[in-house]
């Protein structure tokens, strides 16, 4: 490393530490000084952004009974009002039969209905919601995000050491790796944190805090039993643990409160209607289930149970049109999609499922409105893709490229062939995009030109362009092409060689590809 990288590298991390004492905080639950990148405002955003998304890829939110939703929020209202932060604490139940609960960076919380019925009093809710607010409260989902922050410092010090003075761009990967920790789970010390505080919030609101030891020791027996829905549910992100049993055993003893409420009958009463349908709920489960093992007999004789129980719930007719739309009934799947969205109409799935029946009926122009309505309430591969195909069959090349390119951000086999339409589409009148060209010596000290296909195309008569630029970026001498000779498949790489000796200064990019014509 030169001494001019190295006083670089120094400043850098000087600026890295400074930010580091200038972003000290202190913690409004645990009253302990923390790092704190992330400000108040940016949570809130952060939870605002992300919190109907998330609702809707999670099974929508649950409406059938509003007083079941309403109590919910009135037992939340009353112990977020005990708590350290102030936070504009929301919160959903989400239609979802797998037990869990979660929070959002900023007060966005939610807990499925499928939790609901699994608790026995409004003491044990209170310790669920409590727990999840201590979440919001402690900063616990943006203390992930920080640790994201500390980590790419780090990186980019240490990359800046091993790349000399060529270090931009790094700031950009170092950031993508601080995103992906947004979504990491919990670790002990956050959880029992949660219980602790979660526990003294309920009972600043007036709930005996003896009821998040029955919580804790039913998840303990119900994990050990490995329910499936508890291990993809709750047990997934909020591991339940003996030593969580006796921390709230003691944090009980300390905070007293045997004779604040539990609120066994009032619960009992305030979810009675979820636990009157909860028969047609197992009816819907059983009948996705027997679907998805190809058991239509099963499937359907479950699905009907669930609508004569349950007349009101979008969800019963969403998986009866998903059933007909498998067994190509397209009349019956919009029929069935129909009544759901008349039901529920701001949940993307009724009308994305919608779209493909009528897309198969030869409706293109309902089709379309389907599928835009279903990508504005959550963008998917699946709207995004079938968007593109029917702005290239109306004509319109701009409109079904800008679609491809949303839908083939998607890992999946959506995505790989909205990536294959919009390569075929652009590649021939924008190579440079799908084709890099980069410049190599050998040890002659010859130029060659290395040239990568990351396309998903093979591709052809390939030509690349190559001039002397200054350091000004001005081009200082004529263009010359050069051709690669054959075919180039897909994730795979050709050589072309020059007479060329002198790499100052020279740049090259790829100026003409053709597709390979199948055989």
């Amino acid at each position: 490393m030169n001494l001019s990288t190295r006083a670089a590298a120094r400043t850098l991390l000087t600026l890295a530490l400074a930010a580091l004492l200038a972003a000290c905080g202190t913690n409004p639950v645990t009253g302990k000084r923390e790092l704190q990148f992330i400000s108040t405002t940016q949570e809130i955003a952060m939870g605002e952004q992300a919190y109907f998304p998330t609702r809707q890829a999670q099974g929508g939110d649950y409406i059938v009974h509003e007083s079941v939703v309403q109590y919910v929020q009135r037992v939340n209202d009353r112990v977020a009002a005990a708590s350290d932060r102030d936070l504009p604490y929301e919160i959903v139940v989400l239609n979802s039969s797998v037990p869990n609960a979660w929070a959002m960076p900023g007060g966005k919380m939610a807990i499925n209905r499928g939790l609901l019925t699994e608790l026995g009093s409004e003491a044990e809710l209170a310790a669920v919601l409590g727990h999840e607010i201590v979440h919001a409260a402690a900063r616990h989902g943006a203390k992930g995000q920080e640790r994201g922050i500390m980590l790419q410092t780090g990186l980019l010090a240490t990359q800046i050491a091993v790349a000399g003075e060529n270090y931009g761009g790094l700031v950009a990967a170092g950031a993508a790796l601080g995103a992906a920790l947004v979504n990491t789970r919990y670790g002990r010390d956050a959880e029992l944190e949660s219980d602790l505080y979660g526990m003294e919030y309920m009972y600043r609101a007036g709930y005996n805090p003896a009821a998040a030891i029955d919580l804790q020791q039913t998840f303990v027996k119900l994990s050990e039993g490995r329910e499936s829905s508890w291990i993809e549910g709750l047990f997934a992100s909020h591991p339940p643990s003996q030593e969580r049993v006796e921390r709230n055993r003691e944090t009980a003893a300390r905070l007293g409160g045997a004779d604040l409420e539990y609120g066994e009958a009032r619960y009992r009463d305030a979810i009675a209607p979820l636990l009157k349908d909860q028969p047609a709920y197992e009816a819907h489960d059983k009948a996705l289930a027997a679907a998805r093992a190809d058991d239509f007999a099963t499937a359907d004789r479950e699905i009907d149970k669930a609508i004569r129980l349950q007349p009101r719930e979008a969800t019963f007719y969403g998986l009866k049109g998903d059933m007909a739309l498998h067994r190509k009934q397209y009349d019956s799947a919009n029929s069935q999609y129909d009544k759901a969205i008349s039901l529920y109409p701001d949940y993307f799935a009724f009308h994305l499922q919608k779209g493909v029946a009528l897309q198969q009926l030869g409706n293109k122009a309902a089709a379309r409105s389907a599928f835009e309505r279903s990508n504005e309430l959550l963008p998917t591969p699946n709207a995004q893709k079938a968007l593109g195909d029917l702005a290239l069959a109306g004509g319109n090349r701009a409109l079904a490229i800008e679609y491809y390119g949303a839908a083939s951000a998607a890992n999946s086999a959506i995505g790989q062939e909205a990536s294959l339409n919009m390569a075929t589409l652009e590649l021939e009148e924008n190579p440079g995009k799908y084709l890099q060209a980069r410049l190599g010596q050998d040890a002659s000290g010859v130029i060659f030109i290395a040239v990568a296909n990351a396309s998903p195309l093979t591709v052809t008569d390939v030509v690349v362009s190559v001039a002397y630029f200054d350091e000004f970026g001005r081009r200082v001498s004529d263009v010359q092409q050069y051709a690669l000779r054959g075919a180039l498949p897909p994730g795979e790489q050709g050589v072309i060689g020059t007479s060329l000796t002198e790499g100052l200064g020279l740049r090259a990019a790829v100026s003409g590809a053709r597709i390979a014509k199948q055989r």
